[in-house]
């Protein structure tokens, strides 16, 4: 586990841009199998409100008996990610295994801005609980399968999830998956929505609309473009990926 904070910076300058950022914590739980890596996805209670009937990755909000909370917001991350895992889902994490992925800040248009750090770790022993109340359903899925489930409508995912997923898909075993984010250390995604001609976009730095948000550059991509049941991600000068 990794006690870097690369992004102290970045979270200063989005959390003044509306009301205080939320700290949040998710952990993407990982496992082999026969036909490469799996993770655990459960699926939110569609009374909620917020990211009602959606399936997710294990995680939730920092709460104030997390370890580190108001001192330590890394360390508050970390314990929260462990706390929500095992309320989510039965399984306990050793805090040691998780390894920092990815740190998301929603638009700021969204009603509630979760600064969520994202971790990745293998999946201890043990069978999966849920409670039946604020989760109602769980699977374990490749990358590849959820993404067609929610190609297909089988499934809502948020767009954290969506890029998370794909980004999953090229590994082909969990040990692979650590020693890349490893070597490549975690991203940082601060969202931006676009109205373009090919539907609603997710937009983040080095896209060429991320500054001016007009849509109307033929540059550089960096976005999720958000139209109809299958999202398509693109990344460069203007290819698809």
């Amino acid at each position: 586990m990794t006690n870097k904070m690369p992004f102290e910076g970045w979270l200063e300058q989005h959390g003044q841009e509306k009301d205080p950022l939320i700290p949040a914590a998710t952990v993407i739980l990982l496992r082999d199998s026969h036909d490469g890596i799996e993770t655990l996805m459960v699926r939110r209670n569609s009374n909620l409100s917020f990211a009602e009937g959606m399936w997710v990755f294990p995680g939730g909000k920092v709460e104030e008996g997390d370890s580190g909370h108001g001192e330590n917001p890394y360390g508050a991350a970390v314990a929260a990610a462990v706390r929500e895992c095992e309320e989510e889902s039965g399984l306990l994490l050793d805090p040691s295994d998780l390894t920092y992925y990815s740190h998301w800040i929603p638009p700021i248009e969204a009603p509630k801005r979760f600064s969520t750090w994202f971790f990745i770790a293998p999946s201890p022993e043990g069978q999966v609980v849920i409670d039946d109340g604020e989760i109602t359903d769980h699977a374990w899925w490749s990358p590849q399968d959820a993404l067609i489930h929610a190609h297909n409508r089988k499934v809502e995912i948020l767009p954290p999830t969506w890029i998370t997923l794909f980004d999953l898909q090229v590994f082909s075993s969990v040990n692979d998956v650590i020693h890349a984010v490893t070597q490549r250390g975690p991203r940082a995604y601060a969202t931006k929505i676009i109205k373009t001609e090919a539907g609603m976009a997710a937009i983040w730095e080095g896209d060429g609309d991320y500054e001016s948000r007009d849509a109307s550059s033929n540059g550089r991509r960096h976005r999720l473009v958000m139209e109809g049941p299958v999202w398509k991600f693109e990344l460069g000068e203007n290819r698809t990926r």
